[in-house]
């Protein structure tokens, strides 16, 4: 496989599918040494299983863990770090990665508590789980989805999971969009395989999942987001962290470089969804200064589930982020807003109790 083909695979089945991805890519090749250490990092963003839009099927990690014993290749380990305020050991049972593991007999590994190593990554210090740093070959899993803050999240966002939560807590201090790209300079995308057989469109933390019956292959980061990012209806200045990322020389982000090669017929798969900007339009209701994702999105989430007569009863603004940390205001979401004159307590706090505390519910006078 080159680096700048696209493999696309249609159907239901994520396992099959991952199978025919990897031996049309020629992973074993690509891999070349038996003896490598060989990790497979999805996205367990949340402890929620794969229909709800969020995380990545089991069976895909499941189909390459097949493909890749099958070859001879048996220094294996999934590796993953959910969002700041959730929990990796629930994830991996409630996502079917412990069943996973213990048939397959491969390593597993919450880089949630892990040990880190501060590395270079081309002019920014970023700590990165000492566990992913040992993998010789990266086998990156995320879903393509959307995010509140980055509009897309895919390959490059989706190695969040291999750093410490207080790193989390900083990119998004930083903006999110530069240190996503320069963490790419160190973590390895070796192969890609994009999970789109029901992403949440809108939502990182599912909840809206989209039927798409496809999955994708990539050996390029760079140009493995800004192709998801065009299929799901956004420009490149609209994720900035893809140009970003290929200025640093991550890869190449012109899609139109891109060598598109189908496995099988779309006849029956469903016209690629595009994402319907809900999460956008909600966030014309808040005010965030370097925001948690998952603080961020529960506030959303709660927005969502709202009546827009409700919102607009508000009379403002719901502010939400660390850049409010020791400030005063009207109406705040999370323990960075604690000195406001009504906040809801969390960090994260949940997207119901968020929308309680909106509606005028009892924690509206603490």
């Amino acid at each position: 496989m080159e680096k700048n083909e696209v493999l696309v695979v249609y159907g239901n089945t994520p396992l099959e599918m991952a199978y025919s991805l990897a031996q049309a890519a020629g992973l074993a090749d690509l891999i070349g040494d038996r003896k490598k250490r060989v990790g497979l990092k999805p996205n367990l963003v949340v402890a929620r299983p794969a229909d709800g839009g969020a995380t990545t099927h089991p069976e895909i990690a499941g189909g390459l863990v097949r493909y890749l014993q099958e070859n001879g290749f048996g220094n294996l380990v999934i590796l993953e770090g959910s969002w700041v305020g959730d929990s990796t050991r629930q994830a991996f049972p409630r996502c079917g990665y412990s069943a996973l593991a213990k048939q397959a007999g491969v390593g597993l590994i919450d880089t949630q508590g892990d040990t880190y190593t501060a590395r270079d990554c081309a002019g920014m210090k970023i700590e990165i789980a000492d566990s992913a740093l040992a993998v010789e070959f990266m086998i990156n899993l995320p879903v393509m989805k959307g995010h509140c803050q980055t509009a897309v999240t895919c390959a490059l966002k989706n190695n969040k999971g291999i750093m410490s939560d207080r790193e989390k807590r900083r990119f998004h201090s930083l903006g999110l969009h530069k240190p996503i790209a320069h963490l790419n300079t160190v973590a390895r995308n070796d192969f890609i395989v994009v999970d789109g057989i029901c992403g949440d469109l809108d939502f990182e933390e599912g909840g809206n999942p989209i039927p798409s019956g496809r999955m994708f292959a990539f050996r390029d980061p760079v140009l493995c987001d800004a192709w998801v990012a065009d299929q799901m209806g956004y420009s490149l200045a609209e994720v900035p962290y893809i140009g970003m990322a290929e200025a640093l020389g991550v890869g190449c982000a012109d899609i139109g470089t891109a060598r598109v090669r189908e496995l099988n017929s779309s006849s029956d798969a469903p016209a690629m969804p595009r994402a319907s900007g809900k999460a956008r339009q909600l966030a014309s209701s808040v005010r965030e200064d370097r925001a948690c994702s998952s603080c961020y999105a529960a506030l959303i989430r709660a927005l969502s589930r709202m009546g827009r007569n409700e919102i607009n009863r508000l009379g403002g603004p719901v502010c939400v982020g660390q850049g409010f940390r020791g400030k005063a205001g009207a109406l705040g979401v999370g323990v960075c807003t604690k000195g406001f004159s009504r906040s809801v307590p969390g960090c994260p706090p949940s997207a119901s109790r968020i929308m309680d505390f909106l509606r005028g519910g009892p924690l509206a006078e603490t």
